[in-house]
């Protein structure tokens, strides 16, 4: 929900998005939680959002996500979204 980052269930953080810049640097990343272990987050403030949660899609669909099955559909979405093509170092 604006004016917060990220992508949300109700008051729940799904995908957490950030950008950081200092020294001249800027550095990016996104973190979507698909199988993550939810109680972790019982012992901080998530992203500094009090009364805010974090969720993730295997508790929010009720079955285990994996990483796995996820990557690849969301690697095209990222590609058709931001109309660009990933290049990957690694081999699959």
């Amino acid at each position: 929900p604006p004016p917060f980052t990220g992508v949300w269930m109700g008051d729940s953080k799904l995908c957490a998005i950030g950008v950081h810049c200092g020294n001249h640097i800027t550095s990016h990343g996104l973190a979507l939680n698909c199988c993550t272990d939810l109680t972790w987050f019982e012992h901080i403030v998530p992203c500094g959002l009090e009364g805010k949660g974090v969720t993730s899609l295997s508790h929010e669909l009720g079955q285990h996500v994996a990483v796995s099955h996820v990557l690849e559909p969301f690697l095209d979405s990222f590609q058709e979204v931001f109309d660009c093509t990933l290049v990957s170092s690694e081999e699959p």
